[in-house]
C-alpha cells in the first residue's frame, strides 16, 4: 500500500513563502500521479497541483498559478510545493494524494486518487 505524508506547514505572513514536502513510499511507477489539495474550513477539498511520476507537464489550480510551483527530487520519491507569495486566502490544511491510475481529464479531482497523507496546516495571518 503507498503511503504519503506532507511536512512543512506553518504560520507565516501575507506575503511570505512556504514549502511543503511529501514523502511517498514505497517507489511507485512512473505511472503514478502526485497532487496537492488543500481544504479550508467550511469548504471543499481544491485542487492546488499536480504531475506524473514520470515527468512532463505540471497542472496547477487557476487560485495558485504563477505563485505555487510543485517539483520532484531525482529519486521521483519526495514531492515539493513551493508556496510565494502567500494571502490569508491560501490559509488550508494542505494534502498530499498519489494514484496509479489518473487520467488526465480527471487529474483536478480529489476522488481520483485513492492514497492520502494527514494534511499539514498552513496559516497566513498577519
Amino acid at each position: 500500500q503507498v503511503q504519503v505524508e506532507e511536512s512543512g506547514g506553518g504560520l507565516v505572513q501575507p506575503g511570505e513563502s512556504l514549502r511543503l514536502s511529501c514523502a511517498i513510499s514505497p517507489r511507485t511507477g512512473s505511472s503514478t500521479t502526485m497532487a496537492w489539495f488543500r481544504q479550508a474550513p467550511g469548504k471543499d477539498r481544491e485542487f492546488v497541483a499536480a504531475m506524473f511520476r514520470s515527468g512532463g507537464h505540471t497542472y496547477y489550480g487557476d487560485s495558485v498559478k504563477g505563485r505555487f510551483t510543485m517539483t520532484k527530487d531525482n529519486a521521483k520519491t519526495t514531492v515539493f510545493l513551493q508556496m510565494n507569495s502567500l494571502k490569508p486566502d491560501d490559509t488550508a490544511v494542505y494534502y498530499c494524494a498519489a494514484s496509479n491510475s489518473v487520467i488526465l481529464s480527471r487529474i483536478r479531482s480529489p476522488e481520483a486518487y485513492g492514497n492520502w497523507g494527514q494534511g499539514t496546516q498552513v496559516t497566513v495571518s498577519s
